[in-house]
Order: C-alpha cells, then structure tokens, then sequence
C-alpha cells in the first residue's frame, strides 16, 4: 500500500511529478520499521500466555479494528483453561466438576461479544469462569490497523523520499529500486525525525 496518493504529494512538500516507485518504496521502509506488514487494517493472529490470576492481556498491532459488520475486532478467540494451583480458590465441587469435564489443559472458544477490549491500547480482558477457572493461554486472531491513515505516517513517508532523493547513492532511476539496495540505507533514510513520527505505530511482539 502507497501511504500517499499523488493529489497528496504537493500538500506534504513533494513534487507533483514524483515517481508513485519512490512512494512505494518509502511506505515498504515504513512496514518494516513498524514491525507489520501494512498500516492498513488488515488480519493478525497471536497467541499468548497469561498471568496467574489475572484474564487481561496486550494485544501486539493497534489499533484494533472492527470490519464492519462486525461489531468487535475478533474473528475468533480461543482460551486454555490452566491448571488449578494449590491456593487459588477453587472450591472442593468446583474442582471436582472441572476435573470431570477435563477442563484443565482444554481450549474453549470465546464469545467475543463477552471480550471487553481498548482499541487504542490493544487490551483486552476475558470474561470470568462461572467455575472460577483461569485461563493461562490465549490464541486470537483479529483485525487491527488504520482505515484513515493518520497524518504523522504520511508526512514520515514523504521525508523518506526527501531523504532518498537527496542521498547521491540512490540518485537512480526510481524505477530501478531494489529492495536490498532500500535495506543498505535503511539508516540513512529513515532517520530521527521519521523515527520519532513513527513511534506510536511500532507493534510491540507479545
């Protein structure tokens, strides 16, 4: 995905007649420092181990995203149910009927209607075990990324192209860009300031 489209060029301090080659590759360095292969929203899978005693956890790509008629960012959650340390407050009948149903160790799949979550943050929280059983891993696949993109990406990859054209070494033909040759001044052109513009888009691994 280009970041800027040519009626944009000029608002942010390009050419009109910039080659869309020198967009592209600048939005390619952008995906790669951001860790995530688009800005754009698009689907992710992760799986994930929980605290004892806690049902909270941070999801990696923000913000997350519902696709619309989707009410929620999830496409499907699935919990493991751990299994209960000595401590943790399970009662005698609780115990005996999860060890029945061979709940410990098991996945279930959640509803994500019961999945509270912030989409900014990338928190989400599990709904509570009648039982009162805890989760200790979490497999989610969901939606995350921008449907409008914001203004800080689009100006970063306009000063990526500054930065390309203004370096002697890749004073090329944009059409004969290469990825490996983008790789080599990966530095060079994505420096401070990019950085710093880029910082609230970085994904955090799990």
């Amino acid at each position: 995905m280009n970041y800027l489209t040519p009626d944009e060029y000029e608002a942010y301090g390009l050419e009109a007649t910039t080659s869309a080659a020198w967009i592209a590759a600048a939005s390619a360095l952008i995906d790669a420092h951001c860790r995530r292969p688009t800005l754009d929203v698009a689907q992710y899978r992760e799986r994930a181990r929980l605290d004892c005693g806690r049902n909270t956890v941070r999801l990696s790509y923000l913000p997350l995203a519902p696709v619309a008629p989707a009410p929620t960012p999830f496409v499907t959650v699935q919990a493991r149910y751990g299994v209960p340390r000595r401590g943790e407050g399970l009662g005698d009948a609780a115990n005996e009927i999860a060890q029945a149903f061979s709940l410990p160790g098991s996945w279930t799949t959640l509803d994500s209607s019961t999945i509270e979550w912030i989409a900014d943050s990338g928190e989400i929280t599990l709904p509570a075990n009648a039982l009162g059983l805890s989760f200790n891993e979490l497999d989610v696949t969901y939606n995350a990324g921008f449907g409008d993109l914001p203004a800080p990406v689009k100006v970063a990859c306009a000063q990526i192209v500054r930065n390309a054209q203004a370096t002697p070494a890749l004073n090329v033909r944009a059409g004969s860009l290469a990825n490996m040759h983008l790789e080599y001044f990966a530095d060079t052109l994505v420096d401070p300031t990019v950085r710093k513009l880029l910082a609230p888009y970085v994904a955090q691994k799990l």
